[in-house]
């Protein structure tokens, strides 16, 4: 019995008061502090977003987790390195300070140069509160029990929802280049690690996406040292045989890069096709009885659909490409994504308390993925079962209510799909491993029972699972 939770929550816009008051004394223009003030505070209040969006709270870089007491790196973030284009360099013109547009266009700019230089200081700009509160909030999805099953006899099958799979699974057909990079991806892609550096995000995306390509997997990569990225860390240590203590140390950081090409780049440049930006999207409704009416259940935008693409968290892919149109022609910045695990697994553990699924070869551990196992309120069998059955773009069989009022309506397939693009059920009836609508949110949110992992992590296990295979449940 697998249940989607919500994929929006809203949020509030911290304040820029203080932010332009200290950039008043810093300029010694006393007289300009009142017009400063009065400007900013009309534009504090910001409209919550509607369903279905994404938003950006901004984070300082006070509030930010301490990666040295977490993984002991010494971290230190410095404004004073960070990558901030000369023309965002703001002047105050005291001759045109008094003119209410000009005053508009002070703030303009000078917010545009603090959102640029926190890409290079800030990269994952919630609070642990926030990004908590956004992953354990539930939405009002109908769905009260629920099972994933193959295509119905009745059902049209939709060409469409198949390109969902290519485009997180096809690594040879997307086209990536180091062309135009901006400073900040060139910091990124050339961040090594020694013992006595200071680190920043770029380090800190260095560091996640050689977790990524070296199969500990971190989840949606944000820019942030998470419980997600925590865990990676701990898990690739013990897939080494290095003491799994979530210290970077030199043995761990030429383990990481050991198997790795020296001049494989972290962040890269793609540009974006006819048929990326043709892809069906369509944005999702909030029951079960509207969805089973469309045709999939697909991405809701190209950007979403870019995030799964390239293992990235969708404020990230913001925040790398601030002002982007996602246009036929026009280049992002994307992550590089790692190749493919080329390993046989015939065990999988899911550890409830460690939320993770650890992925053996007989008794080698070859893979780790941070994954939901089940929830307080409906906690996941505890055994050991078998696969069962694989199942890609499974059709999902939703019960709502209860008693007279019992309904169940078939859900298309989908990325969006409570159990997102693969089902792999278990021999305990209703249980398996699946994929998930909302990836940004695995090991923070709750399931019904199951075992849940982002797309791009399920359809890895899928590719080297075979049926029959262990499945401890723990």
């Amino acid at each position: 019995m697998c249940q989607k939770f919500a994929k929006h929550s809203n949020y509030a816009h911290n304040s820029l008061i203080s932010s332009h008051h200290k950039y008043i004394n810093m300029m010694k223009i006393k007289p300009l502090i009142t017009a400063i003030s009065i400007a900013v505070v009309s534009m504090s209040a910001i409209a919550a977003p509607t369903d279905g969006t994404r938003t950006l709270p901004v984070r300082t870089a006070d509030s930010l987790p301490s990666i040295a007491k977490k993984v002991s790196l010494n971290v230190q973030e410095s404004r004073s390195s960070s990558v901030v284009d000369s023309s965002t360099t703001v002047k105050l013109d005291t001759n045109k300070a008094k003119s209410a547009d000009r005053m508009t266009q002070l703030i303009d700019a000078k917010q545009d140069a603090e959102v640029k230089a926190s890409v290079a200081v800030t990269a994952d700009n919630m609070t642990v509160e926030e990004l908590t509160r956004k992953d354990e909030q539930s939405d009002s999805d109908d769905i009260s029990e629920g099972q994933a099953v193959s295509a119905p006899s009745s059902a049209m099958a939709d060409s469409a929802t198949d390109t969902s799979i290519k485009s997180i699974a096809d690594v040879d057909g997307k086209k990536h280049t180091t062309l135009n990079l901006s400073n900040y991806a060139k910091q990124v892609n050339g961040a090594t690690w020694t013992p006595s550096m200071k680190v920043n995000s770029a380090m800190t995306i260095k560091m996640q996406a050689l977790l990524d390509w070296n199969h500990a997997s971190p989840g949606a990569i944000d820019g942030g040292w998470g419980m997600n990225s925590k865990k990676a860390l701990i898990n690739f240590q013990t897939m080494q045989g290095l003491p799994a203590n979530g210290k970077m140390d030199q043995k761990t950081w030429d383990a990481l890069n050991k198997n790795i090409p020296a001049n494989k780049p972290v962040l890269v440049t793609y540009t974006i096709t006819e048929d990326d930006v043709n892809t069906n999207f369509a944005t999702m409704p909030a029951d079960s009885e509207a969805k089973s009416k469309m045709k999939g259940l697909y991405y809701q935008d190209i950007k979403e659909m870019f995030g799964e693409r390239f293992h990235m968290d969708v404020r990230y892919l913001d925040k790398l490409n601030k002002n982007k149109q996602y246009k036929v022609g026009e280049t992002i910045t994307v992550l590089n994504t790692r190749a493919p695990l080329k390993q046989r697994i015939n065990r999988v553990v899911a550890n409830k308390a460690d939320k993770t699924l650890y992925a053996y070869n007989d008794d080698k551990l070859v893979a780790t993925y941070p994954t939901t196992v089940g929830s307080d309120s409906t906690p996941s069998p505890q055994g050991t079962f078998k696969i069962v059955n694989k199942v890609k773009m499974p059709w999902y069989k939703a019960t709502v209510g209860e008693g007279a009022d019992k309904k169940v309506h078939m859900l298309p397939p989908g990325p969006n799909s409570p159990v997102g693009v693969v089902w792999m059920g278990l021999s305990k009836p209703s249980y398996g491993l699946h994929g998930s609508p909302k990836p940004e949110g695995i090991s923070r949110q709750a399931s019904a029972g199951c075992v849940r992992l982002t797309n791009w992590d399920v359809l890895e296990v899928y590719a080297n699972i075979e049926n029959g295979a262990t499945v401890e449940l723990k």
